[in-house]
């Protein structure tokens, strides 16, 4: 009977915590993030069928979202959403900016969505800032691979918060997702839609098995980073000098041409 009791306990005291990592986060009330994306994506690290022209190898705009565990904007090894495969296949940003707008409104799960400007070659830098907050203090984004079928790069509701304090700085290396919508298996490949549509999966050395994956790199273990993403906690002396919270860039690109 004591076992019994004690059990009953725990599980009853287990059942009344809160659901998910953000929710056990009692840090200050908000902070404001730098985000930095680093493509690496070079015709040295990665030379079969680097695409040189019509396009040549370039990054779409960085569209991200700060949010709960409510929400989720993509997931490997589940079905990508249909504003994920817009911007992934054509890098349109209407119905995925619409997902997380009707996430917000419904679930109260989202705190606020982010952007940053494209670059315009495989390798080089692209910035922005964004806000967390206790409730919300998972981050994600993606970035288009262009050109490509459906490819893309991007974060998967990484925590920001540590207990009682936000993390100072971290740095992710990023490697290719397949969205699972277009068949295509190299960057030029014609639109050639997936039925009946896969899940999220990450592109490596040796996945897809097939010599014409652009990224088939037989004698390699594992491919090197495409990309990396650095987010670094903008101190409070510094916010004054800081950007407006949603970035949203005016150079004229494919992705932000439909943000803006």
């Amino acid at each position: 009977k004591v076992i019994w009791t004690v059990l009953v306990t725990i599980l009853g005291y287990a059942s009344s915590l809160p659901v998910g990592d953000d929710s056990l986060c009692t840090a200050e009330e908000l902070a404001k993030y730098k985000i930095i994306f680093t493509g690496k994506w070079s015709q040295i690290a990665f030379p079969k069928q680097y695409p040189l022209y019509r396009p040549p190898a370039q990054w779409s705009s960085l569209l991200g979202v700060t949010h709960s565990s409510d929400y989720s904007m993509w997931k490997k090894n589940e079905y990508a959403s249909n504003g994920v495969r817009d911007f992934a296949e054509k890098g349109e940003a209407w119905v995925l900016m619409k997902e997380i707008e009707e996430a917000g409104e419904k679930i109260q799960s989202v705190h606020g969505i982010f952007s940053a400007p494209a670059i315009s070659s495989g390798t080089g830098q692209t910035s922005t800032e964004l806000e967390v907050h206790p409730r919300h203090p998972l981050v994600s984004f993606v970035v288009r691979i262009v050109p490509s079928p459906d490819w893309f790069v991007g974060i998967d509701s990484l925590n920001l918060c540590e207990g009682d304090h936000w993390t100072e700085e971290v740095s992710v290396d990023l490697f290719p997702y397949d969205a699972g919508t277009d068949s295509g298996f190299t960057f030029s490949s014609p639109n050639f839609a997936t039925i009946p549509q896969d899940t999220v999966t990450e592109i490596t050395c040796s996945s897809p098995n097939h010599p014409a994956n652009s990224f088939y790199y037989p004698k390699l273990k594992i491919l090197p980073p495409i990309a990396q993403v650095t987010m670094v906690k903008i101190k409070k002396s510094q916010l004054g000098l800081s950007a407006p919270f949603i970035n949203l860039p005016a150079k004229s690109n494919e992705i932000i041409d439909s943000v803006s």
